[in-house]
């Protein structure tokens, strides 16, 4: 298994990987391709994570999947830890996650913000 850079020929397999898990992924829209790592076995992929960079400040980990088959062989760790290695590249001071995988993230190093205890969010438009 090999994590690399997503490329435009990986928007297909991502998009499909990404619907495996349709009721937990809730997004409208998916990050760009270019923003995307995959994890690889073979030419097939099986694991996909995005680093999307607001500003220097502040980028967010998202879109983090595995496939079912692949799951629990350390590839979500494998992909976070691409996403953080390229934030700290940039030299990103924060770098966020909203997930339901909060023990996967707090191994990380992820916590709550100053102690907070709850990340709020208001809808509009609905």
């Amino acid at each position: 298994m090999k994590v690399r850079k997503a490329s435009l020929g990986d928007a297909k397999a991502i998009r499909a990987l990404v619907k495996e898990y349709s009721t937990v992924l809730l997004q409208d829209h998916l990050p760009r391709t270019s923003e995307f790592f995959v994890a690889v076995d073979g030419k097939r992929v099986v694991g996909c994570c995005a680093l999307v960079v607001y500003s220097k400040r502040l980028a967010e980990i998202r879109t983090l999947a595995v496939t079912k088959d692949f799951q629990g062989k350390g590839i979500a760790t494998a992909l976070i830890n691409a996403c953080l290695a390229l934030a700290e590249k940039k030299k990103v001071y924060e770098v966020l996650s909203i997930t339901g995988a909060k023990a996967l993230f707090e191994k990380h190093g992820f916590g709550m913000l100053k102690k907070e205890k709850y990340a709020l969010i208001k809808v509009l438009g609905e």
